[in-house]
């Protein structure tokens, strides 16, 4: 008829979770059933994270014939009481493990000058009760001030209070009990014509239990009564069943009525699970499949009084049976606790919270409720307390200083809105129409001998190629997308194989021709446009093959990389395979190379002949640019990379413009003179 009392166990844990107390004191009787409460209970503390700070057995009966004894076990019981930072109590017994507990504290600290329990939670079971008769009618239960009881469910029952109200002197005579409590409760005694007595002492029958404190007599409906007063109705409502069945147990007297035999108790069991109906409460009764009463514990918060009466105020339950999510429900604004705790949540921990920012660590040697808090590595936090472990922040996230929280990492890459991007966008366009005014300087001038010196179609080309790889930076700037991610580095390493190439023919037009001029030279047949052309296209060519390659078997793409830089979150290209990618600036660092022998052997030809002089600089200029780049480039972070590529092209474009078109433009506009057939083929 009562709940299974493994749904108690479950309750006070979650009670336990539910308010935080993972360091508690246990209090058992010394007995089998304390024995089974501990070795219950202890498990399931341990499997939610809940450690017991101590297991007190408490004896309930007390020898005076060994004084002696009974006093080291009064002060081994008394010594948890001085630990402070065990403020959670769960008792397990019946009234006499509460008396035996207040007794002690008394014993103890007679005055209460320590407030010995005032600053405690004490968590009673169903089974205690407080009952307070005889020598212990002077104590009080203020220390029990906000204890949580479990009690078994029970509805108040007007017709019940309304009995004990009832009940008076007359009901004495016709039971010995009522006789005994009576002269218990009221501390009275009734008269005895052959003795005489004191008048004050005499039961005058004007007593009434509503007059009695609740730690003597209850006048609402016990969880233990109420499941008494449903198990009559359940016997009652079973034998009617077994009535209606038409059993074998049926005999008609002569008188015409059906009476049932006596039965056996067992006999009932069998009707039992098919019972169900409403109590005078309102409440629906049924059992399980096991034979088992449903229904759960009631959670109830006592508040006691200087008159040694107390009030249990319901503040939530404990049912296994009830919808989802409230199986157990605790109303914490309904709960008054004790004073000692000055209306503050009470907290009983080994030791104080981690706070966010920090992890646990275990204590050698201690229980595990018992730690150190250390600060959370680097990258990592802690955003509650008690984090056994530090946890790292999402990829686009990073920890704060405080290491108690995340932060939004900023999203890196080289945009038009920086001042660095401005800059470098800023520079790519002035080269870019410096180029395009030296192109259109040397088509407005394209008749003039210096212009048609060394192959006029190359120095277009060049120019053109210079152009493109100024305009070429400016896929390296703004957000990368996939379109500009493929085009980036396969642009730049063609453009600049085509420019390079361009000097490379132009330097190799110079050598040849020059070779050409000594009598019965084998080299005349070389001596026109088509050796140029076929330098350009060969070496173009092959560098847009190594692009080819690299586009179809591994493309480069966007990529975020949120591990790089602690504090932001880098969009960049990946380039898919790194062999391709120095592959193209391999061939185009050996290209520059033959550009740079080449012309630094040609640079002492005669000045109608030579433009390798220039060209050598240039090509100089070229590779020392290149060659810094790699160590560089490889040394860099995040958009600090793009800078680096650009300023490369950008340093390198410009290296070739200056040195190589920069006299002729000088003198094509400011020495307009110099600019005629004879000043070009006059030598040194």
């Amino acid at each position: 008829m009562v709940p299974n009392e493994g749904h108690q166990f479950l309750g006070i844990i979650r009670l336990l979770k539910h308010f935080g107390w993972m360091w508690v004191g246990l209090f058992a009787p010394n007995d089998n059933s304390g024995e089974y409460f501990i070795k219950t209970l202890e498990p399931l503390l341990s499997q939610n994270g809940i450690c017991s700070a101590f297991t007190q057995r408490v004896t309930q009966q007390i020898h005076l014939d060994n004084l002696d004894e009974m006093g080291d076990v009064s002060v081994n019981i008394y010594m948890p009481f001085t630990d402070n930072k065990v403020t959670t109590y769960i008792v397990y017994g019946e009234s006499l493990t509460i008396l035996a507990l207040r007794l002690i504290i008394f014993l103890q600290d007679p005055n209460n000058k320590e407030n010995t329990g005032s600053n405690k939670v004490w968590i009673l079971t169903a089974q205690t009760d407080f009952i307070v008769t005889g020598i212990c009618r002077f104590l009080d239960f203020q220390l029990f001030q906000g204890a949580i009881s479990f009690t078994i469910h029970s509805q108040n029952l007007q017709v019940f209070r309304k009995f004990l109200q009832s009940i008076n002197r007359s009901w004495t005579q016709a039971d010995g009990f009522f006789k005994v409590f009576w002269e218990q409760a009221f501390d009275c005694i009734f008269p005895n014509p052959s003795e005489p007595m004191d008048t004050n002492e005499v039961c005058t029958g004007e007593e009434s239990l509503d007059s009695l404190p609740s730690s003597l007599f209850e006048m609402e409906l016990s969880g233990h009564s109420y499941s008494i007063y449903n198990a009559v109705y359940v016997v009652a409502h079973t034998l009617h069943a077994i009535f209606l069945s038409g059993s074998k147990h049926r005999v008609m007297r002569s008188s015409g009525k059906l009476k049932l035999q006596d039965l056996q108790p067992w006999q009932l069991h069998h009707f039992i699970p098919g019972i169900s109906f409403n109590n005078s409460a309102g409440e629906t009764l049924s059992f399980t499949n096991k034979r088992e009463m449903g229904g759960g514990f009631d959670i109830t918060n006592m508040l006691t009084f200087p008159n040694k009466s107390f009030l249990r105020v319901k503040v939530g339950w404990v049912d296994p049976r009830a919808p989802s999510r409230k199986e157990f429900i605790i109303h914490e604004d309904m709960i008054r606790w004790n004073k000692g705790f000055n209306e503050v949540l009470p907290i009983s921990v080994c030791n104080d919270y981690c706070r966010p920012g920090s992890q646990k660590k275990r204590k050698e040697g201690q229980k595990f409720c018992c730690y150190d808090c250390t600060l959370c590595p680097e990258g990592k936090i802690s955003d509650q307390n008690d984090m056994d472990d530090c946890v790292r922040c999402p990829g686009d996230q990073y920890p704060n200083k405080k290491k108690n929280g995340c932060i939004p990492k900023t999203i890196s890459f080289l945009s038009y809105e920086e001042p660095l991007g401005i800059c470098l966008a800023s520079l790519a366009l002035s080269f870019s129409i410096l180029t395009t005014l030296v192109i259109g300087t040397f088509i407005k001038y394209k008749d003039t001998p210096i212009v048609i010196a060394n192959n006029r179609d190359l120095t277009y080309a060049l120019l053109i190629a210079l152009l493109l790889c100024f305009l070429s930076s400016f896929l390296f700037i703004g957000h990368p997308g996939k379109v500009t991610c493929l085009l980036r580095q396969p642009t730049f390493g063609i453009v600049f194989s085509l420019a390079v190439s361009c000097v490379l023919a132009k330097t190799i037009t110079v050598v040849v021709a020059f070779m050409a001029t000594k009598p019965g030279s084998s080299m005349r047949k070389w001596v026109g446009k088509r050796l140029a052309y076929a330098i350009v296209l060969s070496c173009s060519l092959t560098q847009a093959s190594i692009c080819t390659v690299w586009l179809m078997t591994s493309p480069p793409f966007p990529q975020l990389d949120m591990h790089l830089v602690t504090e932001e979150t880098i969009v960049q290209c990946n380039e898919g395979s790194v062999i391709m990618f120095y592959c193209v600036l391999g061939y185009m660092g050996l290209l520059a190379i033959a550009s740079f022998i080449v012309a630094f052997a040609a640079r002492r030809l005669p000045d109608s002949f030579n433009e390798a002089k220039f060209i050598t600089f240039s090509m100089l200029l070229f590779c020392s640019v290149w060659l810094s780049f790699i160590p560089t480039y490889l040394s860099t972070k995040g958009k600090s990379m793009v800078v680096v590529e650009i300023f490369s092209i950008l340093s390198s474009s410009a290296g070739l413009l200056g040195c190589i078109f920069a006299p002729k433009c000088y003198i094509i506009l400011l020495k307009p003179e110099l600019n005629n057939r004879e000043q070009i083929m006059r030598k040194n």
